[in-house]
């Protein structure tokens, strides 16, 4: 009689908004997610909501973790980050570090091979972006164009780009600026043409997080917790002009 299967638990983070997002599974079926409101309370309250919501697995059964990278909240992502790496150190257990478009992207993208133009505002009158092809859900998305930060210019020169070259359907995610914003919905691309604007919750795409880390586990990679790196982008702190001549 073979011996019963161990399920390979993976648990997800992802922490680049005031949302806190948690996600668990095995990649046989078994999953399950939730997502908090937490604000600035975020960084008092991870821990607390990290052992809540693991039970009734412990820490023992985690085969991986994955944690969103960014582009996102500079103090969120540092965060998520931070937690991902200790503790995947600690238990001495692969860490994968995926992309929040990379996986806004998985959660949109229907797997038939279209590109999925991801983007949302960042700081300073610009754009994070990044344009991604899911094939499957079997396998992590491809990036046909990496994750940036541009002028809303630039993006829409990669977007018409995209379409003019690439003979694939192309999507696009956007995340429209507050009332406030600076960016206009125009300028993330909402006008490109062939494209579709959806206004995704960040944090609910931790399952998606989950879902990359597991594909790239079942083709057998086992990323080390130190290679895990974060993704800014941009820099919280603005440089003021030099005064000097």
């Amino acid at each position: 009689m073979p011996p019963p299967v161990i399920p390979a638990y993976g648990l997800a983070l992802h922490t680049t908004t005031p949302h806190l997002g948690l996600a668990l599974g095995d990649g046989a079926g078994y999953g399950r997610h939730q997502t908090w409101n937490l604000g600035r309370d975020l960084a008092s309250q991870l821990q607390h909501h990290l052992g809540e919501f693991l039970q009734p697995q412990t820490w023992q059964d985690l085969a991986f973790i994955a944690v969103a990278q960014g582009p996102g909240g500079f103090t969120g992502t540092r965060l998520g980050m931070v937690t991902a790496r200790t503790l995947a150190q600690f238990l001495d257990i692969p860490l994968f570090a995926v992309s929040t478009l990379a996986a806004l992207a998985w959660q949109a993208g229907p797997g038939d091979g279209s590109a999925i133009a991801v983007c949302f505002p960042a700081r300073r009158d610009q754009v994070f972006g990044g344009i991604y092809q899911k094939m499957g859900d079997d396998r992590p998305p491809l990036a046909l164009v990496p994750d940036s930060v541009l002028t809303a210019d630039q993006w829409q020169t990669q977007l018409q780009t995209q379409l003019r070259d690439q003979d694939i359907p192309l999507r696009l995610l956007a995340r429209l600026p507050s009332q406030d914003g600076s960016s206009s919905p125009d300028s993330l691309g909402s006008q490109a043409a062939g494209a579709i604007v959806a206004n995704p919750p960040e944090a609910e795409a931790v399952t998606a997080v989950l879902a990359i880390a597991q594909a790239a586990w079942l083709q057998g990679d086992r990323p080390h917790w130190s290679t895990a790196l974060p993704f800014y982008g941009q820099s919280p702190v603005v440089t003021p002009p030099s005064t000097h001549p």
